[in-house]
């Protein structure tokens, strides 16, 4: 079955990523000051994350840079970057609230683990990533190419690591044509269903795994999901069903695919950048590092996961991760186990303010 695939501007190949920088963009210096009133305005010690609506945060001249730069997320390569973000004078509270602000702006965060927690510091924890309960975040170790859980994907960079680290995606759009292109037989087994790990943070109603294509399409979109280690975890779940040899073919020649160097575009992030990433047609990943002795220094990066106000209508075989598929319905993220009342006030709360709905 072949899938019907609109042209998008997210088919992308490294170099035309390179040669195209209409997804990189820059606030200026009274954008900055402006992010920084609004951040002095709003802190209040306390406040929870979930206390904070969008108005405490006025964007002011930053607003029309960052809504460019999440409609080119959205609706374009797939991938942006904006450049400058106050850093300078932020301690990573400030910083990670400064995230959470400008995320309030456009969509409902999204937990993100065990802990139903809704940013991720992103920095080595001393935990192993390749493991039953493993999550790559915390490590300092190489990353597989992967998608996240979720719509949209934030990250801003506090502190870059001494050594390594260096930001890595791919389009998923360019990657399966070219398996069309190169592998059309083992292509087609991409549309099937393959089971995924929840490394023991599923939520009380949850299986442990779940399954889920590869690939699949809707409205003339195609749509995306993939994580290596995710999925080896899965095979060791008991009742999970074993991946017939031809289909572990194909995943492993997805995998080398998306690594090559003609798809695969490397960036460094800098302090006070920020990346959005379209999680349904772009893959990342990241190279090892090595980190400062201080401790003040140490790589750091805050991870936000967000439902987008806009966003659009996903494939059905989504909904057993999303547990929605419906344009403008709060989706996504790792609910956990401590998705308690708070949490889902602030959800709904959040989605009342963007015109969005709650899953039914």
């Amino acid at each position: 079955m072949a899938l019907r695939i609109d042209d998008t501007p997210a088919n992308w190949t490294a170099a035309e990523l390179d040669a195209d920088r209409c997804w990189i963009f820059t606030l200026d210096e009274r954008a900055r000051c402006d992010l920084v009133a609004a951040l002095t305005r709003a802190l209040d010690p306390a406040k929870s994350l979930f206390d904070y609506r969008r108005e405490d945060f006025d964007l002011g001249c930053a607003e029309p840079v960052l809504r460019a730069a999440f409609a080119q997320m959205q609706r374009g390569r797939g991938v942006a970057l904006v450049r400058g973000l106050p850093r300078e004078g932020l301690d990573e509270k400030d910083f990670e609230i400064l995230t959470w602000g400008i995320g309030l702006h456009f969509g409902v965060g999204r937990p993100q683990g065990k802990q139903s927690h809704y940013v991720s510091a992103v920095r080595d924890a001393g935990n192993t990533y390749r493991t039953g309960t493993g999550r790559g975040y915390n490590t300092n170790a190489e990353l597989d190419f992967h998608t996240d859980s979720t719509d949209v994907v934030m990250l801003s960079c506090y502190n870059r690591a001494a050594e390594g680290g260096m930001s890595i995606t791919t389009s998923s759009v360019a990657a399966w044509h070219a398996m069309q292109r190169e592998h059309p037989q083992l292509a087609e087994l991409l549309l099937q269903p393959v089971h995924f790990s929840r490394q023991g943070e599923q939520a009380p109603d949850e299986a442990p795994s779940y399954p889920h294509p590869i690939f699949d399409s809707v409205d003339g979109r195609l749509f995306s999901k993939w994580n290596r280690n995710r999925v080896t975890s899965a095979q060791k779940i008991e009742g999970v069903p074993r991946i017939p040899e031809q289909q572990w073919q194909a995943l492993e020649a997805f995998d080398a695919l998306v690594r090559r160097p003609d798809l695969a575009h490397n960036m460094w992030l800098q302090p006070g950048d920020l990346q959005i990433i379209n999680s349904h047609v772009t893959l990342h990943s990241r190279t090892d590092f090595t980190d400062y002795e201080d401790p003040a220094q140490k790589r750091l990066l805050f991870r936000l996961w967000l439902a987008p106000a806009d966003g659009e209508r996903l494939p059905e075989s989504w909904r057993v991760l999303f547990r929605a598929v419906e344009p403008r319905t709060v989706r996504g993220g790792i609910i956990g186990q401590q998705h308690d009342a708070a949490r889902k006030a602030y959800e709904a709360r959040q989605a009342a303010a963007l015109g969005m709905s709650l899953p039914a």
